[in-house]
């Protein structure tokens, strides 16, 4: 099987944002994509079944997810996006931010490892950080929301992949631990229906 972890799944992504960003016409562009996927995250399109024409489901999610976050951000003077399970996303660098814009990423440290062994010499857009942490654990996560909830204003929170590894009763405990710990502090409660409503669509 050419997937053999979650961490594959990571550079799989990146490697059709990749492809998308060579078209001519691309709806978005990456240009960190190519080296975040690898040759491993090539390996994987290749070996899958309809690998590359399976992108387009791939490359929509991404533009949907530039969308939300752009207009959310820009219309409810966000001030931190939390990206659980954040893999290879390049958002912080490739998208058009505010430089005040705190962006936090969550994942696994390996995960985050590889990204910054790759994005270290590039500055990002807005003021950018990482969090280790395994969200599939209760406790990992409640520590998550309630420390970055805490320093949060006006909070957006998305995912992408993230909740087909969780079974349904995480997904409830992990929105009522963005409307509890995260949710409080974000006015109006606007903030969290957008951030559940991205939830849901990578769901």
């Amino acid at each position: 099987m050419p997937i053999e972890n979650v961490s594959d799944t990571a550079r799989w992504v990146a490697f059709y944002r990749a492809m998308e960003t060579e078209r001519p016409d691309a709806l978005f562009r990456d240009p960190y994509a190519r080296a975040l996927a690898g040759p491993e995250g090539e390996r994987i399109v290749k070996e899958m079944p309809r690998g590359r024409a399976s992108s387009w489901a791939m490359i929509t999610r991404t533009v949907v997810f530039d969308e939300i976050i752009l207009d959310v951000v820009r219309r409810h003077d966000i001030d931190m996006v939390l990206n659980l399970a954040a893999g290879l996303d390049a958002r912080p660098w490739r998208l058009k931010l505010p430089a005040s814009l705190r962006w936090v990423d969550v994942d696994l440290p390996a995960m985050l490892d590889y990204k910054a062994s790759h994005m270290r010499n590039v500055p990002p857009v807005c003021q950018y950080a990482a969090v280790p942490a395994n969200l599939v654990d209760a406790g990992e996560r409640a520590a998550v929301f309630g420390r970055l909830g805490s320093e949060a204003t006006e909070a957006l929170v998305v995912t992408e992949g993230l909740l087909i590894y969780l079974a349904d009763e995480q997904v409830a405990a992990g929105k009522r631990g963005i409307e509890g710990d995260i949710g409080h502090r974000t006015s109006p409660a606007i903030r969290v229906e957008a951030s559940w409503m991205a939830l849901r669509i990578s769901g």
